[in-house]
């Protein structure tokens, strides 16, 4: 083989591998920004793409709308459910409410068309509404008369469920650690897997919800 041609061939195999190099990098980068619910390397998946709904389901033609990457919940009673469910997880989401706001994140919870969710838990959103459970409060189950929570400020509120055991913090101060009794019945009951649900309360409520996520825990 000359030099020439011995160039020639060297001069192919390192293009191809250049192309192949790029095309790589390519499908990674689109992959990821084109996968809302792609793992990040410390196990948390985004729930909202902070620009649609995508990945949700609401019921009975609520009040959301993102603006600015956030969910803005205001009007009447309705909720919003993700499409995906989990048994054991952590969740976490930045909310802010106004004075007199009523609001609610539920889990293990499954969709229904009309009224006030009948399966799962709710984690109480409420700094300032005339409702006395407040923020974080497990409601019907555990009831908090006082939150660190405050209006017009953003918090984390931070839900973790391992089986019976659930743990509620507030911008990283436990305010519940509950476990469910053994042959526990009826509503709200943790059962295999459910959904999670942000409620609109009623017209006279604007609460908002950033950084939604969840990382799934084993079994």
């Amino acid at each position: 083989m000359n030099k020439y041609r011995s160039q020639s061939y060297f001069n192919v195999f390192t293009g191809l591998m250049a192309a192949l190099v790029i095309s790589s990098v390519l499908g990674s980068t689109t992959a990821c920004s084109g996968d809302n619910n792609a793992a990040s390397s410390d196990g948390w998946v985004d729930l909202f793409n902070g620009k649609d709904l995508t990945g949700w389901k609401i019921a009975e033609g609520g009040p959301f709308e993102v603006k600015d990457g956030v969910i803005v919940v205001t009007g009447k009673r309705s909720h919003l459910f993700t499409e995906e469910e989990f048994k054991n997880f952590e969740f976490k989401a930045d909310v802010k409410t106004t004075p007199g706001s009523n609001s609610g994140i539920f889990f293990h919870t499954k969709f229904q068309e009309e009224g006030w969710p009948t399966q799962g838990y709710e984690s109480q959103v409420n700094v300032s509404h005339k409702d006395p459970v407040k923020t974080g409060s497990l409601y019907n189950r555990v009831k908090l008369f006082k939150t660190p929570a405050k209006d017009n400020e953003w918090w984390t509120q931070h839900i973790i469920v391992k089986g019976r055991h659930v743990i509620v913090k507030i911008n990283d101060e436990t305010v519940i650690d509950y476990t469910e009794p053994e042959g526990a019945t009826g509503s709200p009951s943790l059962g295999d897997k459910g959904s999670f649900a942000l409620q609109a309360h009623d017209p006279k409520s604007v609460v908002y919800y950033k950084n939604i996520k969840v990382k799934p825990l084993a079994d």
